[in-house]
This record gives C-alpha cells, sequence and structure tokens, in this order.
C-alpha cells in the first residue's frame, strides 16, 4: 500500500485501509471498547469524534497492510540496480 509516486490511496485503497483497520480493532480487543459505549452516545462532539475514530482506524489499516501484504522488490530489478551501482562506481572510480 505504500505509494512511491506522491499519489494518497485511492477510494478503493481507503475501503481496504479501513477494512483492515477494523479487523485488526477486532483482533486486539475490541470487546473491551465496547463496554464505553453508552458515555460515547452521550457525548456532543459524537460526529467529530466519529470521524477522527474513522481516520485513525483508516491509518491503522494502513500499516497493517504496509506490514503484511508488502510485497518485496523484484529479483531482477535488485540485480539491475545493483549492476548499475556497480556500473557507475567503477566509471567515477578511473
Amino acid at each position: 500500500m505504500t505509494h512511491h509516486d506522491g499519489r494518497g490511496p485511492g477510494l478503493a485503497g481507503d475501503a481496504v485501509a479501513l477494512a483492515a483497520g477494523l479487523a485488526d480493532l477486532a483482533v486486539c480487543g475490541l470487546s473491551s471498547a465496547v463496554g464505553g459505549v453508552s458515555g460515547l452516545l452521550r457525548r456532543a462532539d459524537l460526529g467529530e469524534l466519529l470521524a477522527d475514530g474513522r481516520e485513525e482506524t483508516k491509518a491503522r489499516g494502513r500499516l497493517v497492510l504496509d506490514r503484511y501484504a508488502a510485497t518485496p522488490p523484484a529479483h531482477l530489478e535488485v540485480l539491475a540496480r545493483t549492476v548499475t551501482t556497480r556500473a557507475q562506481a567503477e566509471s567515477g572510480s578511473e
């Protein structure tokens, strides 16, 4: 989910990150958060609190996806970069 071209994630990326964040929350103990629901419903700033929670959950989901869904670089690309670096080093040292 890391974007190397400077663009932010699209709508599909946000949805996947949100789903992964929600799954991570469930695994980490969502049941303990359910106990405070009655107190949350009485808050005046519930909309703002929910928006903040949604953003934090998406950020958490992006971290989970970066941790578990990151693909290693292609083997041939790594070799090509190594050859290029060595060639530049040799041409610069002569």
